[in-house]
This record gives C-alpha cells, structure tokens and sequence, in this order.
C-alpha cells in the first residue's frame, strides 16, 4: 500500500527480491495541474508496468475492499505513504500483521510530514522506521531503524529521495527477518508530531532567525515552498544562505548584486539566491534582478 514518489523504491526492491506481491493498494487518481487533467499515483504507474493488479478504493472500510484484502489472505501488508489511516478491521487480516516503513526516528516526528519538519526544525540527523502497525497514528512497536545525516543543502526534496532509498532497504531487511526481529514498545512520552503541510504554512515570518528561516525554504521545497510578498506578490524563496550580519528592521533589503538579495532578519541575515515570482518560473537572484528594478530598504512581506 502506497502512493507518492517516496515509495516505489520499496515496491521495487520487493519485487526484485522476488516477493509474491499480490497486490497494491493506492489513492485514486486525482485532477492535477492547470489543466485538471486526471493523473494516477506514482506507485499506480510503476506498479502496471510490473504487472501487478492495482485497486484504488474511496475508503479502506468499504465492504467491498475489505472482503478483497481477506479474499487475497495475505502473509503481511506493507504500508509506505498510503495517504489514508488503516481501521484495525483490515489491520487484523494479515497473518504476521502490517508493517509500515515511515521517514523518521519514531517515536520523533509521527505523522503525515515528518520528513519536511525534521529539516524546519533544524535536526542534523533524520532516518527511517519500520512498525507494526496498530490503530494508532504512527504508534506500533518498532521493528528496525536506520539514521542518516541531514546535509546543509538537503531540502525535503533531496532527503526524501535518500530516505526512501534507505527506507526500502530496511524495509526488505525487516520481510526478510521478521519472524526474528523482537519487536520494542515506542517511548510515547518523548514522541513529537509532523501535521501534514499547508500552503500557509510556507509564509516566512522575517523576525525569526536566519537559520530558522532557512530552515522553513529548505523544508518547504519542494512544496509548498516558503513564501514572502514583494509589491503586492507572491514571491516563494527557494535557496538562501545565512549571514551573520545585522542589517535592521526584519525583511528589509540590504543589499543587491550578482551574489543575491541580502535581507535583515530578527537574527542574522538571509542571502536570497534563488527566488520564483508569481506566476514565473524558478530563476537565481540575479537573473531577476535583471528584470525587475529592486532598491535597497524595500521590506518584503
């Protein structure tokens, strides 16, 4: 059971590995881009050309799905960014249960975007998890574990692509053992959480630090990307540096040139080296700055 980009390693390494795969489970196909132009999941394409049947049900706790799941008795389900809660009804169908692999530490970071919050709150180290599945969100019993640095450039982006590389691997390793592998209880009291994103949760707040901003652009990127205003619109920033020099009022510019927007913030300053206008493509600082006049002392937002 998947969806995004995040888990075809693991449908690929499953089936090299010469696992039965009897079925994938996914979202239904959904209207995307200007166009609106119905478009399936990731896992949906790959898993077509493997071959394999594919079922996309509105809700897992329809009957007909459910009485599909028993029909296929499957040994184990494994779940990877399915996008929907599993009702314990189909959680208890198979025989050595359900395993998840989820792109954090756990108990760190439980819930639909751990990845993105780990690099917004500013963690060095990230990594990934396989569960046992129970009723609840992210709460099983772990299984295996493995860390990975979070690099200076890595953005939700690039550390997604890592993790779900890593994540498939563990989550082979975890098939391969698992009537081995003993299962330990999550310490619940340290867990912290990742709400799924929302478009305003990119807007920046310039009073907070130069290192907490560029945090939120590199955890924001891809989607929905951190945003400020800049006359009257939207204006995402998609790569920055920090500085460390005060430059004054929060969101003020301080200096243009080929290097980049220099901007004040509440701590620090941000070097703005890729930005995307409104309605433009993503483009570096100095190639707007090219084409739309920006004097110094303009304070974004």
């Amino acid at each position: 059971m998947g969806s995004p980009e995040f888990a075809i390693p693991s449908l690929r390494i499953l089936y090299a590995a010469g696992e039965k795969i009897e079925a994938v489970i996914t979202q239904p196909d959904k209207k995307r881009g200007r166009g609106l132009t119905l478009t399936p999941p990731p896992v949906k394409i790959e898993a077509e050309r493997m071959g394999i049947p594919v079922y996309q049900p509105e809700r897992v706790m329809e009957k007909g799905f459910v009485d599909l799941i028993r029909s296929i008795r499957p040994d184990v389900m494994t779940v990877v960014a399915y996008g929907k809660i599993l009702p314990e009804g189909i959680l208890e169908i198979p025989e050595y249960g359900c395993i998840n692999l989820h792109g954090s530490l756990l108990p760190k970071y439980r819930g639909a975007a751990p990845i993105q919050w780990a690099i917004i709150k500013g963690e060095k180290r990230a990594g990934v998890t396989t569960i046992l599945m129970d009723k609840g969100m992210d709460t099983g019993d772990i299984l295996l574990q493995e860390e990975n640095d979070i690099e200076y450039k890595d953005t939700s982006g690039t550390l997604s692509k890592k993790l779900s590389d890593i994540g498939a691997k563990l989550l082979l390793s975890t098939i391969k053992d698992l009537k081995i592998i003993k299962p330990r209880p999550q310490d619940h009291s340290s867990a912290t959480y990742a709400p799924l994103l929302k478009k305003e949760d990119g807007r920046i707040d310039w009073s907070k630090s130069a290192e907490e901003i560029r945090n939120q652009v590199r955890g924001m990127d891809p989607w929905p990307g951190a945003y400020t205003f800049f006359k009257g619109k939207l204006l995402k920033i998609r790569k920055a540096d920090i500085i460390d020099s005060e430059g004054g009022e929060p969101g003020r510019i301080i200096q243009t040139g080929k290097d980049g927007l220099l901007v004040s913030t509440g701590k620090g300053s941000l070097l703005i080296k890729e930005i995307q206008l409104e309605g433009k493509q993503r483009a570096t600082s100095a190639a707007f700055l090219q084409g739309h006049r920006i004097s110094e002392g303009i304070i974004l937002g």
